[in-house]
């Protein structure tokens, strides 16, 4: 029966969009929460909200569903870090929890691809849950199960500075990290190569954006099934070390997997002028409310935020929809229309001039258009590619 389904899937997705505005599935796999997601009214994503992704924005930009991010941020390789690490985790699935509870008639999880496009042609959004930064496994093979069961359908090996898994495209150097793809640049670690066998074993994409150049390898070598990209750009386009680099981004194709373009400024256009006006920024808003430190999920939502950052838009402009097909056209062209996806990285620091929220969803696909993809590419992009990976990840899982 799950075959018959699977296909069913793939050949509407491969049947395009050819007689309609929207594609058949829009899957943005890389939409961030705060830790106070639905604890707070202003998190309660069923009401509008300040967050760039809540429910009416992705009912009114045609977003039919999100990989929702349990990201913890990186600490100490210790028992204290790790404990902290695993309780930062759970606010974040709890919070997720809550969403799914509250409004079950709009929203509903996602754990395999069938259930996704069943909850799309049942008029629902979907939620698909997505760990970034392993780290919050704490050292704990068992986790990974655990997370699983919660619904997680996605690893994300590491984030910024290295972790107990693998080195990081950004490691901090500034604390005695090697820097990326210098010789002591070591790769995944044996705890890491566990995780990705295991993964391998329940059905859960292995995600390596944020790895190392080391790490992605290694984890080609390691995987038995496909791998994803969560969110990266592609190197040869900006040279940042978060995007890859093309002979990685034919790798990780060649393994059948795939790479989701994201929407992310600083990986789309080199601009430290606005970079250094955003800083400057963020020290004036924490220093106003009383901190003496920026935090992300207590100053991004104020009015002064706001405010300021409309004026730095106005002055450095945030890169722009063809901005961002550039690398989509590029990442095309390198691994093949079958192995590129959309992320936004929205509330993570994602969002560019068009598609500033899942509200402007539908100028993505118009775009797309515009650059001269067809229907049937757009319905790759848009998540026929994640789903066929995903699809061959379950089917991996079930020889082991």
């Amino acid at each position: 029966m799950k075959t018959i389904a699977r296909l069913a899937i793939l050949a509407t997705l491969a049947a395009g969009a050819a007689q309609a505005q929207d594609p058949p599935i829009t899957i943005d796999s890389h939409v961030d929460i705060p830790f106070d997601y639905m604890g707070e009214p202003r998190f309660d994503v069923g009401q509008p909200t300040p967050l760039l992704v809540d429910l009416g924005k992705m009912e009114r930009g045609g977003l039919n569903a999100a990989f929702f991010v349990v990201w913890v941020p990186q600490h100490q390789l210790d028992d204290a870090g790790y404990a902290k690490a695993v309780k930062q985790a759970s606010q974040k699935y709890d919070g997720i929890g809550r969403m799914l509870m509250m409004y079950p008639d709009r929203i509903r999880l996602a754990t395999t691809p069938e259930q996704l496009m069943a909850n799309h042609h049942a008029g629902l959004l979907s939620a698909t849950i997505e760990i970034e930064n392993a780290y919050s496994l704490g050292h704990d093979i068992h986790r990974l199960d655990a997370a699983f069961d919660r619904g997680a359908r996605s690893v994300g090996l590491v984030h910024v500075g290295n972790n107990d898994l693998c080195t990081s495209s950004q490691p901090d150097t500034e604390h005695g990290e090697p820097a990326m793809n210098s010789a002591a640049d070591t790769g995944m670690s044996d705890f890491g190569r566990a995780v990705v066998k295991r993964a391998n074993q329940l059905g859960m994409m292995v995600d390596v954006s944020h790895a190392s150049d080391a790490c992605v390898h290694d984890t080609l070598k390691v995987s038995t099934a496909p791998i994803i990209a969560s969110h990266s750009g592609a190197r040869a386009v900006l040279d940042h070390p978060r995007n890859l680099p093309d002979d990685l981004l034919r790798a990780i194709a060649a393994k059948g997997g795939v790479i989701q373009a994201v929407a992310y400024k600083e990986f789309l256009k080199h601009d430290p002028a606005r970079e250094a006006a955003e800083e400057k920024l963020q020290q004036a808003v924490a220093k106003a409310a009383g901190d003496t430190k920026y935090d992300s999920d207590k100053h991004d939502y104020l009015p002064a935020m706001a405010a300021g950052m409309a004026k730095i838009q106005q002055q450095h402009p945030l890169p722009t929809l063809d901005d961002y097909l550039e690398q989509i056209r590029h990442m095309v062209q390198v691994a093949g229309i079958d192995h590129v996806g959309i992320a936004s990285d929205f509330d993570g620091g994602g969002g560019i001039t068009g598609w500033a929220d899942a509200s402007e969803t539908r100028n993505l696909t118009a775009a797309m258009r515009r650059h001269g993809f067809s229907d049937a590419d757009i319905a790759k992009l848009w998540g026929g590619n994640l789903l066929r990976v995903w699809g061959e990840v379950e089917r991996d899982a079930v020889k082991h």
